[in-house]
């Protein structure tokens, strides 16, 4: 009995990368093009920048919350960043600080509404989009900001290298993905910060009860969110050479998706990065599969919300 308790215990932690592996294969099986190293190296190159935004939402709802704002925050924090390079003409590793320092005070206000004010998550974090995209095109005009990476702009090759160089063949983009996992898997894992961060989600009244400022760790999370998303906008301005005023939209179901197909619990507490990370994987390969098979976006929307719901029932049943 006992057995048989733990198997289906490993069937449940390993059912995501089960997923990946068997969706790999059937791809691979429809279509020789989804097998191609290039192929694949664009695949984790447009992983990379749900994977950041990702890691940032797991920290997040393992403490109990949600952060819909980061769509938001990413096209905030990428206009002022383009804007900054493009309008001010100021050298382009000062303005890649301040568009990091910009997206850490977004998330630092979420986390203050959720934290501070005991707003819902929801609530505060819907406000905060909705404030946010707002912002993005009074700023913008509604215009795209564009030739950030021109040569005319100091420092404008450290703004490409991000985004379109690679280093012994690997993307940029997926080494940075890479680091972040290693940091975030070091945090959750093997720091007090990330005891507490569990926490909070496990019960935040006990949490309390043992001395744990449940405030404070919550506008840490939202704030690394924003860094997080920031990081990705990053990444996009520099492929796309502009940053467009309704960059970010839907980008928080992709994050949503992942966190939940990867076995975070919605209710907070339990989870891990590595599940996360197969879960944007999953996505990623769910994507660039249903691209090749000339699938309509349209229908592409149905079959994410699907897989959230899928994850989401079978995280209730566990």
């Amino acid at each position: 009995m006992e057995l048989i308790k733990k198997q289906k215990n490993n069937l449940q932690e390993y059912s995501a990368m089960l997923a990946l592996v068997v969706l790999v294969f059937l791809l691979s099986m429809i279509s020789p093009e989804f097998r191609t190293v290039s192929n694949i190296l664009n695949l984790l190159r447009q992983a990379s920048v749900n994977g950041l935004i990702a890691f940032g939402m797991t920290a997040v709802i393992l403490t109990g919350g949600i952060d819909l704002a980061v769509g938001s925050v990413l096209a905030l924090s990428s206009a002022l960043t383009a804007g900054l390079i493009v309008n001010v003409g100021m050298p382009v590793p000062i303005a890649l600080l301040l568009g990091l320092l910009t997206g850490a005070v977004l998330g630092l206000i979420s986390g203050f509404f959720v934290g501070k004010s005991k707003l819902q998550p929801f609530i505060a974090t819907l406000v905060t989009t909705t404030v946010y995209r707002g912002l993005t095109l009074i700023y913008t005009g509604g215009r795209p900001i564009s030739g950030v990476t021109s040569s005319d702009y100091t420092g404008s090759s450290l703004l490409a290298f991000i985004g379109r160089e690679s280093i012994v063949g690997i993307p940029v983009p997926v080494i940075i993905l890479i680091l972040a996992f290693i940091l975030m898997y070091i945090l959750l894992n093997k720091t007090a910060l990330g005891r507490k961060i569990y926490a909070v989600g496990s019960n935040e009244t006990t949490a309390k009860l043992a001395g744990i400022n449940t405030a404070k760790v919550k506008l840490f999370v939202y704030t690394l969110s924003g860094v997080m998303s920031t990081v990705a906008a990053l990444i996009l301005i520099s492929r796309l050479n502009s940053a467009q005023p309704n960059l970010g939209a839907g980008y928080e179901l992709d994050a949503i998706a992942a966190t939940a197909i990867g076995g975070t619990s919605m209710e907070g507490g339990r989870g891990k990065i590595t599940g996360t990370l197969i879960g944007v994987l999953i996505i990623a390969v769910l994507s660039n599969g249903m691209n090749i098979l000339g699938i309509s976006s349209y229908y592409q929307d149905v079959v994410k919300g699907l897989v959230i719901l899928v994850a989401v029932l079978a995280d209730r049943r566990k």
